[in-house]
């Protein structure tokens, strides 16, 4: 069965995550990257999420799992090895059309979190659809040597480049070319070297081919 992969946007939607261990914590430190608003659910926690919880980073109710913590809910991921609990969460997230997690249970899942290396604005992601995340995760290792962090510098250095191009350059073709230009193979390559002097230059050529 194909995935259709997408990427959430998570600012302020209100995340659950059932349990309290490292496993939960890991899940927790990636939903608070991207801004979601976390509530935990679980009767002990690490003391990395203890002090989330104190500082107010996480919301936390001490307690078994309960239907009624998947109230106003948009996402859900249960870490705990307790097959009952992990049963339970699956069919009441099922029965609200939520999306569901289940940590190394792939057949109760509506969705797998994938290996995530990021540069700013870049993200790659590699999924083995939950088959197997430690393959997954060494190659997200070879990526993360092969994208540096110039990737995200690049990113940000052709963003608004990028976008007073496509409005004020009225030729289609014209348009094409410079934004093409913009990520061409010469470019590409000075960037993987990390030769962002050379990235600069080119770009500032490309850009002012736009303004002749």
């Amino acid at each position: 069965m194909g995935h259709y992969l997408i990427s959430l946007d998570l600012s302020g939607k209100l995340c659950l995550v059932i349990g309290g261990g490292q496993v939960a914590e890991r899940k927790i430190c990636s939903l608070l990257e991207c801004d979601a608003s976390v509530q935990v659910v679980g009767p002990e926690l690490t003391p990395g999420l203890r002090d989330m919880a104190e500082s107010g980073r996480i919301l936390y109710r001490q307690g078994q799992y309960r239907p009624a913590d998947l109230n106003n809910v948009f996402l859900v991921i249960c870490a705990t090895d307790n097959k009952e609990v992990n049963q339970q969460v699956a069919g009441d997230c099922a029965d609200r059309n939520l999306f569901v997690n289940i940590v190394d249970d792939p057949k109760k899942c509506n969705f797998f979190v994938p290996a995530v290396v990021k540069r700013g604005a870049l993200s790659i992601a590699v999924s083995t659809g939950g088959k197997s995340p430690l393959l997954a995760r060494k190659i997200r290792e070879e990526l993360e040597t092969a994208y540096g962090l110039q990737y995200g510098e690049f990113l940000d250095l052709i963003a608004d480049i990028r976008q007073d191009v496509i409005n004020n350059i009225s030729d289609p073709k014209k348009k094409k070319e410079i934004l093409e230009n913009m990520v061409c193979d010469e470019v590409l390559c000075f960037l993987k070297s990390g030769r962002m002097d050379l990235v600069k230059e080119r770009i500032a050529s490309a850009y002012r081919s736009s303004r002749t």
